[in-house]
């Protein structure tokens, strides 16, 4: 979503990625801002606009998230795209929408107020990896699994160089045994193939509640002793440094498709709350027998 704020709709390049990730397809644009803890309010204000923009005006889409644990004052845009030209389709329809909202003297001046609220910034385009996720839900299945979640947890793992054919090697591995478990959960897995320093995957999963990461099956559990064994070997030899993250979901940062919205409309779209006014108290009513005495 937020790709384009701050580079003027630089267009992206394609670099160098690995076959893997050629194919066209699920990709996800992501944008996360560092935010100034004394501009956290006006941060939400802007982006809170930019949220309204896009409602009235048919523009972009996106999920709005905010740090629970990991580097405070956090906050991500998720989109999904389709491939490299519809970032491009989406960038149009996020500025047009600013213009058609705010002129476009007004769209300058909320970017650059934007861009004064912020520590850092970065953007990463990635590229869905469903060879390497496991229980990852379809079609209506997964629209009402986004639409009921609220929480957001992701790994960004870290490869060294010449070692991600043996990292994909150990993910396979590890979704095969977790599809044979019938108490795991899904796990999505994504490569970085933009923006990023080196190869980066991300493992993330998503739950309804905090609560829904309690008495999950462990990586041991799952894989069984000789299998963890690997796992740990294959993790010393292949895996550089991990990084660890967790956020919960915004629906007031956040522009949904209508399905998903559906599938929780209390949660996405809630109803404005009405201040309510005290009626004044008429006063009383005097006996007709005192109104004929005075």
């Amino acid at each position: 979503m937020l790709r384009r704020i701050f580079s003027a709709l630089a267009v992206i390049v394609s670099l160098v990625a690995p076959v893997a990730v050629h194919a066209q397809g699920d990709y996800l644009d992501v944008y996360i801002a560092n935010v100034k803890p004394e501009k956290v309010a006006d941060f939400e204000a802007l982006a809170k606009k930019m949220v309204d923009a896009n409602r009235r005006n048919n523009g972009d889409r996106w999920l709005g998230m905010e740090s629970v644990y990991g580097q405070g004052y956090t906050y991500v845009f998720i989109s999904n795209r389709k491939d490299y030209a519809d970032t491009d389709k989406a960038t149009g329809a996020f500025m047009g929408s600013l213009a058609k909202a705010y002129g476009e003297d007004g769209a300058a001046k909320l970017l650059h107020e934007w861009d004064s609220c912020l520590i850092s910034s970065r953007s990463e385009l990635r590229k869905r990896r469903r060879d390497l996720s496991r229980k990852m839900p379809e079609g209506a299945d997964y629209i009402k699994f986004v639409g009921d979640s609220r929480i957001l947890r992701t790994t960004a793992v870290h490869i060294r160089p010449g070692r991600v054919a043996d990292f994909e090697a150990l993910m396979k591995d590890v979704k095969t045994a977790g599809e044979q478990a019938p108490n795991t959960q899904p796990l999505l897995v994504s490569q970085v193939i933009e923006g990023g320093n080196g190869t980066i995957f991300y493992v993330t999963s998503l739950r309804p509640s905090l609560g829904g990461y309690d008495n999950n099956p462990t990586t041991r559990e799952i894989l069984g002793d000789e299998g963890y064994k690997k796992f740990l070997q294959v993790s010393a030899d292949v895996v550089e440094s991990t990084d660890s993250s967790l956020y919960r979901f915004s629906a007031e940062l956040s522009v949904m498709a209508p399905e998903v919205m559906a599938a929780a409309p209390d949660f996405w779209q809630p109803k404005p709350v009405v201040a309510h006014t005290p009626k004044s108290k008429a006063p009383p009513v005097q006996p007709a027998a005192q109104v004929t005495k005075q």
